[in-house]
């Protein structure tokens, strides 16, 4: 450049003065930059002040959240509580001296499993039926008495005395095994079979006692009193047998009132009107 034209210029902006160049956000950036920091703050404060406020509706303490508490001993819960999802835990308990409350709109089912996620026990609670699956069901006394067991093989009843209040009785579609079968005091004792036979048999023989009353025995057809080895013994003060037949009588003018009990080859019992000698020969057709 020619040294005219330099020193023009250089006069030029010294008479004009020096040049200043703004930085910076002006005009309507800059307020709506305020408003979102504003509005952003706002968001802040509200935001925090629903934080305030749900943790003092839900309860949050150092301790835990609501109903909810953390102990050493694990979480403890105080009023009514929920679960969605299953439960898992190792012991629920309820506080001492308070009942523990299992409630269900259908149902409550406790699984047991095993290391394969296998069902080993089930106890089902419902609205018509308890149920419970498992190998053997036992009821226990606190010392530790067996009082009831059930497995595929038998059913053990270990209480001193099973009692059936119900008013038809019980019913045993095929053998019951029993020491004793006795009624409660000032009641009977029936044994029945409306449709089949009634069979007793025992290896050391069958006691029929009633200590305070009589003693029935019916049947639609025959009466069996069976000893194979030994004898049977009829021990009373007075024996009745009152529909016997009667044989023939000896005489036809005798009106005496004395008889013979005599016994058939078959085993049936009749009468016959005594005699000087045994009438019970003479009567033989009765046998037949």
């Amino acid at each position: 450049m020619p040294q005219e034209q330099y020193a023009h210029r250089s006069t030029m902006q010294t008479s004009e003065g020096p040049q200043v160049y703004k930085v910076g956000i002006y005009g309507w950036r800059k307020r709506c930059l305020y408003f979102f920091v504003l509005l952003l703050m706002i968001l802040i404060l509200v935001n925090l002040a629903m934080t305030i406020w749900i943790l003092k509706v839900m309860n949050f303490t150092i301790d835990g959240m609501g109903n909810l508490r953390i102990t050493e001993k694990g979480l403890k819960l105080e009023g009514d509580s929920e679960f969605l999802k299953p439960l898992y835990a190792k012991e629920i308990r309820s506080r001492p001296g308070n009942p523990l409350y299992f409630q269900s709109a259908r149902n409550v089912t406790v699984n047991i499993l095993n290391e394969k996620t296998k069902v080993l026990t089930r106890l089902v609670t419902g609205p018509q039926a308890v149920e419970a699956h498992s190998q053997k069901f036992e009821v226990k006394t606190l010392s530790g008495k067996l009082l009831f067991s059930a497995d595929d093989n038998e059913v053990v009843v270990g209480a001193e005395r099973l009692r059936v209040l119900g008013a038809e009785g019980t019913v045993f579609p095929k053998s019951i095994e029993t020491p004793n079968v006795r009624a409660d005091p000032f009641k009977e004792l029936r044994l029945e079979s409306p449709t089949r036979a009634l069979v007793m048999e025992a290896p050391k023989g069958i006691e029929i006692n009633a200590e305070a009353g009589s003693l029935k025995a019916t049947c639609r057809t025959e009466l069996r009193l069976e000893s194979k080895d030994g004898e049977i013994t009829l021990n009373s003060e007075k024996i009745k047998l009152p529909n016997l037949p009667q044989g023939s009588s000896s005489s036809a003018g005798s009106r005496q009132k004395i008889y013979e009990l005599c016994v058939c080859p078959n085993g049936r019992l009749f009468l016959s009107q005594a005699g000087t000698s045994s009438t019970c020969q003479i009567n033989t057709n009765v046998c037949l």
